[in-house]
């Protein structure tokens, strides 16, 4: 049978739901509060979930929202209490709870609710994307999903400024509406039809980096941003570079205007260094949740590594080196050694690797495409920092990383 945790401040109900559902042949795990629920759900990873709203330390429905945000939220769950209130079950219905029972509870309402929850959790669903939801410790992020909610409650349409290490991705996902599409414009190579935006219906449309978007991408974007209320869509485009660079780099000004009436500064990892632990933690627990790889957690010296790196490449950058961690570490807990090994910086002598019968113009942009690499990842994917090195004005040096394919910001990774 299933395996139930259930979840009470009070030690009568506990043992009572205990007794009933043991003799009902289900294997039953008592927690008293928030926090041995948490360690229990870790832990167990329980099939259903019986969780009181209201307990001393975390009351459940803000332990359901946590649970939600950190994808954590695989298992059904079943709300009880004694002081409920219709606007308080419609809202735990909406984080993601299966049913709500109210106390004292009915022998026949607590087993059709349990056999409905675990006949529900048979049947497969989306995994939900990670969000800024997930991080309620860290006061920077926290502050950026208000402002996300508060720009986002009045607009369709959200230009984020990002710096270095952009967490634009993350932002997107915050906004997304869970259970709808997402669509990437930037992935998007074909011009865009009324067909896909009628799939993406009430959906997320992103483009991560402006500047990188070809022609065809721009028109589809355009396409896209006249057709928004249509089909209650959402759109998040996001750049490092200024308006004024963006139009010297060839975008469409007209366009550009209109994405920019309403535009957000966002931080990016390198200037919150020191929330990389907590969202290199939370990556790697909704990576173990969404089955993509085994469990694992992290030693205090790797997250210490983790958090000195430069992240370039931003939230995806991090993202997929927590899952390299994950999936080639050989014990439970990924050490420092592993992070080194990872992201030990590529030698400086690739520059002799050059073969030399290229054509004169090949072998050119061959060492100019290296030679750029090399110090974009010494300035940590800072762009004014690279143009006082190589001596390049910006727009020029924009310019110049878009033709030999190099994706600003973002350490190694062609466009």
């Amino acid at each position: 049978m299933a395996k139930i945790l259930v979840v009470d401040d009070e030690a009568g109900i506990r043992e009572l739901l205990s007794e009933i559902l043991r003799d009902e042949g289900h294997s039953v795990q008592l927690a008293e509060n928030a926090a041995a629920a948490r360690a229990a759900r870790t832990a167990a990873r329980p099939d259903l979930v019986l969780l009181d709203i209201w307990m001393p330390d975390t009351d459940g429905i803000t332990l359901l929202k946590e649970w939600s945000a950190a994808g954590q939220l695989t298992m059904p769950v079943v709300m009880m209490s004694g002081h409920g209130t219709i606007d308080t079950a419609v809202e735990a219905t909406r984080i993601g709870a299966q049913d709500f029972l109210e106390k004292p509870i009915a022998l026949q309402k607590l087993l059709s609710s349990v056999k409905r929850a675990l006949q529900k959790a048979a049947t497969p669903t989306a995994r939900p994307e990670l969000t800024l939801a997930a991080f309620t410790r860290a006061a920077p992020l926290r502050d950026l999903k208000k402002r996300l909610d508060q720009v986002s409650a009045k607009s369709r349409v959200l230009m984020l400024k990002s710096g270095t290490g952009s967490l634009a991705e993350l932002c997107a996902r915050t906004l997304q509406t869970p259970g709808k599409a997402w669509l990437d414009l930037a992935h998007h190579g074909q011009p865009l039809a009324l067909e896909a935006l009628e799939q993406a219906a009430g959906g997320m449309l992103f483009a991560d980096e402006l500047s990188a978007l070809s022609r065809l991408q721009q028109k589809n974007l355009a396409f896209a941003l006249d057709r928004l209320e249509k089909f209650d869509l959402r759109l998040v485009a996001a750049s490092m570079l200024s308006v004024a660079e963006l139009v010297a780099a060839g975008f469409d000004e007209v366009l550009l205007r209109r994405l920019a009436e309403v535009g957000l500064g966002a931080p990016g990892l390198a200037e919150l260094r020191d929330e990389v632990p907590e969202i290199a933690a939370q990556i790697l627990t909704h990576l173990i949740e969404a089955g993509e790889v085994p469990l694992r957690r992290f030693s205090t010296a790797a997250l210490n590594a983790l958090r000195n790196q430069a992240w370039a490449g931003g939230y995806a950058e991090l993202r997929n080196a927590v899952r390299s961690l994950a999936l080639g570490a050989l014990e439970e807990e990924i050490a420092i050694e592993e992070v080194t090994r990872l992201l030990a910086p590529q030698s400086s002598t690739a520059a002799h690797a050059l073969p030399l019968d290229l054509p004169l113009r090949e072998a050119r942009e061959a060492f100019e495409r290296i030679y750029f690499e090399h110090h974009l990842q010494l300035e940590g994917g800072n762009m004014t920092r690279l143009a006082e090195k190589t001596g390049l004005e910006r727009t020029h040096l924009y310019r110049k990383l878009k033709a030999l394919g190099i994706a600003m910001g973002r350490r190694g990774e062609e466009q």
